[in-house]
């Protein structure tokens, strides 16, 4: 059996027409293990991209630093405004070293007042990078390569000054110029590590400036990319042997589903729209022409079983809504002539639901494409005039008024479905009573004229523009002011009547009042029955 259908399917991919032949592609001269390795590395390249995350995280590690740094400034200032003179270098010593900096403070005159290193140890060393091996020129050569690529700006070179005084330093200048302000300042030492400083002036101390060269910074980076590296790197030997893995095993599980999906072709042939790929000659050929005949029937499936789910879900909602309302009313209700009215509302909602249902579980066990409604005489002018008059006795109409003009008996007969062409009109006429103003008047009239009925359906709204009048009938389409109620409306109810009425062979269109004046015409065509 598997012979003949691999038979099958190499007679059809023979017998396609010539017309079908194309030079081969540079895409398809390429080996299927070439196209998934150059798919996998692409993938590997994108997630490469993650590098650029550690100049963001360089940025906040940096930005947290510069603000202890200047926390530590302003802590020592208001140490040292509270202690007196002579002990401030002990001080100032004590407290730059837990962190590894350095302060100094500088007089009125701009002289060096106070070193935190006269006194107390030497808290960090500006390393000479020609001294130091080659493993850190390497890292320093990444560095600099991943400040290219990331665009980094230029760094600024931090040199102490041969002459140590105010003037030296921009950023003391700044903040001696507004006491009270902290001014920090990024830099970068010989070995492209960070140096920070933050300056402060206080009128009882002097103005302070404390630098740090931290390292850690430089470590923290050079860390995080080592280990992206290591992760980018052990992926990428694991994609090109899984590459190479698929590439050997795929091939054969690809032939047999294109024999499959050609024996599921058979006696269901339908117009071809997917691409079949003429000029691929490979298993992913076979494949691609084989998809194309099935994916016809299964998108028309798929869209019907959505369709009706849509559908159903949104019809549903009506008679329970009516039938909460009237089994609601029942217990508040003390007139028994309208107990009895209420009453049939309540019938009547069961049992348009239980039609409802019993068409759910009937069309769920046909194929869809054969299922259709029972179509009998349906004279329009009965079913508006009750659709209408329930409207008006369950108040759906709030301060709109709604008026028809019943055509003769037996003018307007159309074949249908008399739940469904109600529900048709029922839409139309919600839409019309929501886009009508307080006091407004929605107007629908049936008619039949030779061959076919028309049944119009007329509001005082906003009208609708030329340019939406195709868009309103699609699924959940809804353009209605913030205001309005959007529980009530869910986007379908149109495009449930223009189901219903392609359904029946009909059409639903839009235009302008004939009166000039604003508002919508929603006229419905209908093929008429002829009378006897």
């Amino acid at each position: 059996m598997w012979d003949t259908a691999l038979a099958r399917s190499r007679r059809g991919a023979e017998s396609w027409p010539a017309s079908d032949e194309q030079p081969l592609s540079w895409s398809a001269r390429w080996s299927l293990t070439s196209r998934i390795l150059a798919v996998n590395i692409f993938a590997l390249a994108m997630l490469a991209g993650s590098f650029f995350y550690l100049d963001s995280y360089r940025t906040r590690v940096s930005e947290e630093r510069t603000g202890q740094t200047e926390n530590d400034v302003q802590i020592i200032g208001d140490a040292l405004a509270v202690v007196p003179a002579a002990e401030r270098q002990a001080l100032a010593a004590r407290m730059a070293s837990v962190d590894g900096a350095r302060l100094r403070v500088y007089d009125r005159s701009g002289a060096l007042q106070l070193d935190s290193w006269r006194s107390g140890p030497i808290t960090y060393q500006l390393r000479d990078p020609d001294a130091e091996p080659w493993q850190k020129h390497v890292a320093r050569f990444i560095d600099r390569s991943f400040d290219h690529i990331v665009g980094a700006g230029p760094i600024v070179h931090f040199i102490e000054p041969r002459v140590d005084a105010l003037g030296a330093w921009p950023e003391a200048q700044a903040a001696a110029a507004k006491p009270g302000t902290i001014v920090s300042r990024h830099r970068t030492a010989p070995d492209r590590t960070p140096v920070l400083s933050a300056a402060l002036d206080l009128p009882s101390v002097g103005t302070m400036l404390i630098t740090n060269n931290v390292r850690e910074i430089t470590r923290i980076v050079r860390a995080e990319r080592f280990a992206i590296g290591v992760v980018i790197g052990g992926v990428l030997v694991v994609s090109v042997l899984l590459s190479l893995f698929l590439a050997r095993t795929i091939v054969s599980p690809l032939r047999h589903l294109a024999i499959a999906a050609h024996r599921v072709r058979l006696g269901r042939a339908r117009e071809v729209v997917v691409p079949r790929l003429p000029s691929r000659r490979d298993e992913i050929g076979m494949l691609s022409r084989a998809l194309s005949d099935m994916s016809q029937a299964l998108r028309r499936r798929i869209d019907a079983v959505e369709a009706f789910a849509a559908d159903v879900s949104h019809e549903l909602k009506n008679p329970l809504a009516s039938l909460r309302s009237a089994v609601d009313s029942l217990g508040v209700v003390k007139d028994e002539a309208l107990q009895v009215r209420l009453l049939d509302i309540v019938r009547d909602d069961v049992m348009r639901l239980d039609r409802l249902i019993t068409d759910v579980a009937e069309i769920s066990r046909l194929d869809g494409e054969l299922s259709r409604a029972r179509f009998e005489r349906i004279d329009l002018g009965p079913l508006i005039e009750g659709l209408v008059g329930a409207r008006e006795e369950r108040g759906r109409n709030g301060e709109v008024r709604v008026a028809f003009a019943r055509p003769y008996v037996n003018t307007a007969v159309v074949y249908g479905d008399g739940s469904r062409l109600a529900r048709m009109i029922e839409n139309l006429v919600d839409n019309a009573v929501s886009f009508s103003p307080p006091g407004g008047l929605v107007e629908v009239s049936a008619v039949g004229i030779e061959d076919i009925v028309l049944v119009g359906i007329e509001d005082e709204g906003p009208g609708i523009p030329t340019p939406k009048r195709d868009t309103i009938f699609h699924r959940f389409h809804t353009d209605r002011p913030d205001a309005d109620e959007p529980d009530r409306h869910s986007g379908l109810g149109l495009a449930i009547a223009k189901a219903i009425a392609d359904g029946h062979d009909g059409t639903i269109e839009v235009r302008d009042r004939s009166d000039g004046r604003s508002g919508a015409y929603f006229l419905i065509t209908l093929p008429r029955v002829p009378r006897a």
